[in-house]
């Protein structure tokens, strides 16, 4: 049996008041109230990965209404989503004291697959601004909660209908 169904595409999400995104001291973006998304792809992902996380994204429900309950989503609250990749999300920590990074795509496979995610969240209505593909990035950003989300495609197809706790 493989394990490549514990792999999807991985997105972290904070829901922030503001957060930007630095590469040798020059902002390259920068969003006020919405949500900074830490994206990581693994080598068994496609483009329906990255379309299931943009449509999860701009429709989940965290940001507050006005009795405070988490019930409206960042396109309701007028956010915007700033992406930033991050294969270190793949780091396998289970052997020995150095990650692995086995499980995270290759440079060309990831910066397509990140470029098309960016892509899908624009097509949704979000305004969408990025880090740097594979750049040294220093992160910046006030939490609102602070709230952070994690959220992974599903299973691939070969998963459906089996009897695993991830389906």
């Amino acid at each position: 049996m493989t394990l490549a169904y514990l792999y999807h595409m991985r997105a972290v999400l904070q829901r922030v008041r503001e957060a930007r995104v630095e590469v040798d001291g020059t902002v390259t973006g920068a969003i006020g109230r919405g949500l900074l998304v830490l994206v990581g792809i693994a080598r068994e992902d496609t483009q329906r990965d990255a379309d299931y996380l943009a449509e999860k994204i701009a429709g989940l429900r965290i940001f507050p209404d006005q009795e405070g309950k988490m019930n409206r989503s960042v396109q309701e609250v007028g956010g915007a989503v700033l992406v930033v990749s991050q294969f270190t999300l793949y780091g396998d920590t289970r052997k020995g004291r150095r990650p692995s990074f086995d499980r995270a795509a290759p440079p060309e496979q990831a910066r397509a697959l990140y470029e098309y995610f960016v892509q899908a969240l624009r097509a949704r209505g979000l305004a969408v601004e990025t880090g740097v593909f594979q750049a040294m990035m220093q992160v910046h950003l006030v939490n609102d909660g602070p709230v952070t989300i994690l959220c992974e495609s599903p299973p691939t197809e070969a998963w459906q209908g089996r009897n695993s706790p991830l389906v």
